[in-house]
C-alpha cells in the first residue's frame, strides 16, 4: 500500500472520528454547568487594564 493511500485512509476514517471527539468535547467543556464564572471571567480580560478617566 502506498504511504498516500494509507494516509488517507486514516485520515478519511479514525482521524476524523478523533477530530469529532475532540469537537464535542470542547463544546461540551465550554457548555457545562460550572464553567460560567470562568467564562465571565475570561470575557472581561480585555477590559482589566481600563482606567476611568479622570472628571475635570
Amino acid at each position: 500500500m502506498e504511504t498516500y493511500t494509507a494516509m488517507r485512509h486514516f485520515a478519511d476514517s479514525w482521524a476524523l472520528f478523533a477530530m469529532t471527539l475532540f469537537f464535542v468535547g470542547v463544546v461540551v467543556f465550554a457548555l457545562r454547568p460550572g464553567g460560567k464564572p470562568s467564562a465571565d471571567r475570561a470575557a472581561s480580560i480585555p477590559f482589566n487594564d481600563d482606567k476611568p478617566e479622570p472628571r475635570p
